[in-house]
């Protein structure tokens, strides 16, 4: 067995939950599941009983979470006294995502994760209405945010990901049945006014102010977060952009996505405080750029 199937056996040994183990491991539920089955092959026989509500361990998994528990944590304890005394980077990184971004990103947390075994990583929710206030008010290290980002104060790093835009929309929006829509289309349009300030430059990536011809783009009703917007979405008040991503992991019966067919894809990198001297955020953003 690898480290890392030893690992999301006992998380899930200990949480008897897919989403509490992929959460507390920052994987997706269907990586949980998919090591699961692959150890459960190698071993021979279930490791767990799974039923639609509940998920509890076979006698034989109970007998290997009690051998592969203190064998684990002498291997955890064994690197970090070999990291300490090497010099290993180590600490706490709080880092902040926004939605499905977050699982975009997993391959580097994972690399992050496994070059630096010492180090705690925390992983929260970004506002998407208020993007930059955690990083200013120190809540977090280092914010995975859409670029452009032109604010004095703040360093931005490697580009880990684009994403195709998407308009969110009531179904019974007159726009809902098309294919595509233009960035021209947006003046016949109106969308959301962002109860926090953002930078104009990063408000205009997804929501323009004018359109390629110089119409005025409406803005309607204030929101304070993303649940809001597609509150606003689904009843007809206004249109929302968002990354494509949005569609497949927010879907719902009364809102439907099209493609801006003409919007250049979305940027997204790391960014944090220049005066933020952690160590861990190079270590985060090495990851970022070196492959797999």
């Amino acid at each position: 067995m690898e480290l890392r199937d030893i690992e999301i056996f006992l998380a899930l040994a200990e949480e008897l939950h897919f989403s509490r183990t992929a959460e507390r491991l920052h994987v997706t539920p269907a990586r949980v599941s998919q090591s699961i089955k692959k150890t459960e092959r190698r071993i021979g026989v279930p490791l767990f009983d799974r039923t639609s509500r509940v998920v509890g361990l076979t006698a034989a998994g109970q007998r290997l979470y009690q051998s592969l528990r203190p064998a684990y944590q002498q291997i955890v304890d064994g690197v970090e006294d070999v990291s300490v005394s090497a010099g290993d980077i180590s600490g706490t990184l709080t880092l902040g995502t926004m939605g499905p971004q977050g699982w975009m990103i997993n391959g580097i947390v994972e690399r992050f994760q496994a070059r630096h075994p010492t180090a705690r990583l925390v992983h929260c929710e970004l506002n998407v209405v208020d993007p930059l206030t955690p990083l200013r008010e120190g809540t977090i290290d280092v914010a995975h945010l859409w670029l452009p980002i032109r604010e004095p104060d703040i360093t931005v790093g490697p580009i880990t990901h684009t994403s195709p835009v998407v308009l969110a929309m009531a179904a019974t929006h007159t726009y809902a049945n098309r294919d595509s829509v233009s960035l021209e289309d947006y003046g016949d349009l109106t969308f959301m006014t962002p109860q926090s300030p953002i930078p104009a430059s990063m408000e205009e990536a997804f929501q323009p102010f004018r359109t390629p011809s110089g119409r005025l783009i409406a803005r309607g009703p204030t929101v304070s977060n993303w649940e809001d917007e597609l509150k606003a979405t689904a009843t007809g008040q206004a249109v929302a952009a968002a990354a494509a991503e949005a569609a497949r992991f927010y879907a719902r019966p009364d809102v439907v996505y099209i493609p801006v067919r003409d919007a250049p894809p979305i940027r997204w990198a790391f960014a944090w405080l220049t005066a933020n001297a952690n160590p861990l955020i190079g270590a985060l953003t090495g990851a970022a750029t070196d492959e797999a």
